[in-house]
Parts: structure tokens; C-alpha cells; sequence
């Protein structure tokens, strides 16, 4: 769309709906007043008046979202305590900055080329603020890297371009990612999440970062991480269709995963065995408060070394999935998810299908897109470029190794208007798997299963390479 101009009216929806929370706040003493209306009332309005003084900042459209979203049900009580009047204007107001700011966000981002264009719409608007708040929910959440942490970072960097070009791994990728042992004898137990019953599958990873790579030892030190786990819902017949679905950043939960990937529909309509790979630093893997806390932290080597690990242990669970009979195996990944089933499809040439559904394909540029402002000046500062993380990242890189997976089983889809993965990495994925079926719907980042598109394109792969019926 790229229409954002300076002095936007639509600017005046956020400032006059703060302007309401606060003026509710000044009237409603302590609690009602500051823990409801204090919080939405200060987010609307600064971003209000961002939008209107500073147009173009991918994070003002995000607080106007997360103001908004947080507004509709911190209404609420204002129906006992100021009358139904106020608490509807509020709940109006907040409802139409949550629009508002899905509407800046696409009017402020310029069209990619082979990209459909985003046609505007209140239901697009919705799904885009949806991404802009979780965004927004991120950015305040993410840790930042200590002063000694940066050197460290800008250093190892450096160190790691002059390793892996002596070793040749910039220059044949692939030559980077060690074959792991085959699993045999994985532990497992019986497990339940809301309506579904799984197996519980675990062993231990092995895997290692390679003799005298920069931050071997930090890695081999996040000790629950040395256990990987995967969730599996299969049929009695063991030697049915597979399909491998690889969860997204944050999730590594059983309940969240088969939310992601429903089992009523992926395993018993369409009747596949499934097993759902936990991410290294994920769910019962973490290391930090949060599912996935220092996988994309802007910690360079630690996300090469996560993303090694994901290769070996995925690759160790299809050598068990190929153990118990499955000879047609799938994978579909959703986000991170999509970046890692793009990366094994690079390894197996076995593999029936590839599904990568929003995938971020660069992490570099993903760092570079949400990470916080001052974090990247101070990297940059000590001598860390872009270029030069975005080198060394090339042995985990998608886009720097070729798909084994046949072309008329590739598939991809994406939004036309994610704001957490823009459409330019999935429009690069496709390009480099040189172009083949794709699904562009017209929404955001998290509400891919909205659209009949996604679902038409995923049951027309799975059934085009013999997976299903």
C-alpha cells in the first residue's frame, strides 16, 4: 500500500480513545482509575500521537494494537462503575484503534514484487493488528544483552567467519551438519492433553557444536537442552503415511502444538500418523523464563548452534519414524517451524512432501526488522555488521541449500500482510525453490487457519504425493 503520510487522520482514533481511558482514570480513584484505565489509556494516546508526529516506526503501530486489544475487556468494569454510556464509548473506541493500527501497519509497508497485494479490508486490518500486538508483547519481553555480552557477540562473529571459511563451510554449506547416529531405542510414555492422547517420545540429543567453534562450551552448558522430546499420535498400523509437523517460536507445548496441528483433523480425517518435533530451547527444553528463549535472541551463534541441533535430532526422528514401518513420510512446519522444514527438506532425500506455511527465511533480517533499536546501534558499534552475521548463517541457511524434496511436492503459503515474517522472505523461499505451488491469503501471521486457501493447498500437497486419499 505504502500511503502513510504525516499528520494521518486516522492517527486521531488512538489520541481520542487514550484520551477517554484517561480522562475515565482521573474520575475513578486508584483502582478502577490507574490498574484499567491508566495502562490502555497511556498506550493509545502516545502511540496516537506517534503515529501523527512520527509516521513510519514499525512499533508505534504495535503498542496502538496491543492498547486497543487490551482495552475491549479492561472496559468491562466501567459499565458498574461509570454507567453502560462510558464503558460502550470505551470499548468502541479501543475496538477501532485495534482496527486502526492493523491500517497503519499496512498502509506503511511497501508492496513486495510476486507478491499479491493486500486489498484493504476491516478483516485484514483485524488479522494485521493481531500480529502487531503480539509483536508488541515480544519486544517488551525480549532480553537484552549485557554490555560484556555485545563484545563477546561482535567477537565471536568474528572468529567464526575466519573458522568457517577455513573449514569450507561457507562455501559448501552443507558440509557443516555432521549425520547423527540413527535412534533406536527412544524412551516413551503415555501422555494426554485436552482431547488428545499422545506418546511422550524422549532421548538424549548428542549432539555437539564442532571442536573450537566460538561458543561450543555455553552451548553444551543449557543442560535441559541436551533432552529432546516429541510428541507422537499415531494409528494402530505404524506403517502409514507420517507426517512431521515442526511447531513455531515460543510453542513446544503439547496442548499449544496440537492446537497448531490438529490431530482430529491431520490424524483422523486424513488419517496420518503424526509426530510433532520439540525445538532446541523450547517447552521442556528452555532455558530461560519462556519457551525459545535464546534461540533468536540476536545471539548469532547460539541460533546457528539451535538450528544445527534441530537438523540432528530431526533427522534421529525420521530414522525412528522409518524404524517402525513409515516408508511415505511429510513435513509440514509453521514460522519457525516453516524455516525448519525448508531446512531438512535440503537434507532428506526421502522425504514424500514439504510444507513450509510462513516461514521466516532470514534470521538476520528478521534481527535487524524486530530487534530493539539501541541493541542493534551497540552490536554495530563494536564492529558487528549485518552482512557479517548474515554470512555465517549461511551454514543454516534454507536459502543456501537446495530443496531434495521433488518440485511438484514442494508447496509453500504465506500472508500478503504478516508483520512478524514479511512477505519478501516467503516470496524468496519460493523463488529459490524455483517457483512451485504457493497460496498467498489475504490476512496476518497467526491466522493462517482462517483462510481455506491454506488448508486447500496443504490437502491438495498431502494427497498430490500419495500421503493421503
Amino acid at each position: 500500500m505504502f500511503e502513510q503520510s504525516r499528520f494521518a487522520r486516522i492517527a486521531w482514533i488512538p489520541i481520542l480513545a487514550g484520551l477517554s481511558w484517561l480522562w475515565c482514570a482521573s474520575h475513578e480513584g486508584l483502582v478502577v482509575g490507574f490498574l484499567f484505565s491508566t495502562i490502555p489509556g497511556c498506550l493509545l494516546l502516545a502511540s496516537g500521537v506517534s503515529t501523527l508526529l512520527w509516521p513510519g516506526d514499525l512499533r508505534i503501530a504495535q503498542f496502538t494494537a496491543l492498547g486497543g486489544l487490551i482495552g475491549v475487556p479492561l472496559a468491562l468494569p466501567a459499565f458498574l462503575t461509570v454507567g453502560a454510556g462510558t464503558g460502550t464509548l470505551l470499548v468502541l473506541l479501543s475496538a477501532a484503534s485495534y482496527v486502526a493500527a492493523g491500517a497503519i501497519s499496512v498502509r506503511q509497508e511497501p508492496h513486495t514484487d510476486e507478491v499479491p497485494v493486500p486489498q484493504p479490508s476491516l478483516r485484514l486490518d483485524a488479522e494485521v493488528a493481531l500480529d502487531d500486538a503480539l509483536l508488541a508483547t515480544m519486544g517488551v519481553s525480549l532480553p537484552i544483552l549485557a554490555g560484556g555480552d555485545r563484545r563477546r557477540l561482535a567477537e565471536e562473529v568474528r572468529a567464526a567467519r575466519e573458522l568457517f571459511e577455513a573449514r569450507g563451510w561457507l562455501e559448501k554449506p552443507i558440509s557443516y551438519h555432521a549425520t547423527p547416529p540413527l535412534l533406536e531405542s527412544p524412551r516413551i510414555r503415555r501422555a494426554h492433553t485436552f482431547r488428545v492422547d499422545f506418546e511422550h517420545l524422549s532421548f538424549e540429543s548428542e549432539y555437539e557444536p564442532h571442536d573450537g567453534e566460538p561458543g561450543r562450551e555455553r552451548w553444551l552448558g543449557y543442560r535441559p537442552n541436551r533432552t529432546a522430546h516429541a510428541w507422537v499420535t499415531r494409528h494402530a498400523d505404524h506403517a502409514r503415511p507420517w507426517l512431521v509437523c515442526i511447531p513455531g517460536y515460543q510453542m513446544g507445548v503439547p496442548l499449544i502444538d496440537f492446537g497448531a496441528f490438529p490431530p482430529a483433523w491431520l490424524r483422523d480425517r486424513l488419517e496420518l500418523n503424526l509426530v510433532l518435533p520439540v525445538l532446541p530451547l523450547h517447552g521442556p527444553r528452555k532455558i530461560g523464563r519462556r519457551s525459545g528463549d535464546g534461540f533468536l535472541s540476536g545471539d548469532v551463534l547460539d541460533t546457528i548452534h539451535a538450528e544445527a541441533q534441530a537438523m540432528w535430532d530431526l533427522r534421529r526422528i525420521l530414522s525412528w519414524v522409518r524404524a517402525q514401518g513409515g516408508t511415505k513420510i511429510g513435513v509440514f512446519g509453521l514460522s519457525l517451524g516453516g524455516y525448519n522444514t525448508a531446512l531438512i527438506s535440503c537434507m532428506d532425500d526421502a522425504l514424500a512432501c514439504s510444507i513450509p506455511g510462513i516461514p521466516v527465511t532470514d534470521f538476520t533480517r528478521t534481527f535487524w526488522r524486530h530487534g530493539p533499536p539501541l541493541e542493534i546501534r551497540y552490536i554495530e558499534q563494536l564492529g558487528m555488521s549485518r552482512d557479517a552475521s548474515s554470512e555465517i548463517m549461511q551454514v543454516v541457511s534454507p536459502l543456501a541449500l537446495r530443496p531434495q524434496v521433488p518440485h511438484a511436492h514442494r508447496a509453500i503459503f504465506g500472508a500478503v500482510a504478516d508483520r512478524l515474517v514479511p512477505a519478501e522472505q516467503v516470496r524468496d523461499l519460493w523463488r529459490h525453490w524455483d517457483r512451485p505451488r504457493i497460496a498467498w491469503y489475504q490476512g496476518g501471521h497467526v491466522t493462517f487457519r482462517w483462510h481455506r486457501a491454506v488448508r486447500e493447498l496443504i490437502e491438495g500437497t498431502l494427497a498430490g504425493a500419495g500421503l493421503t486419499r
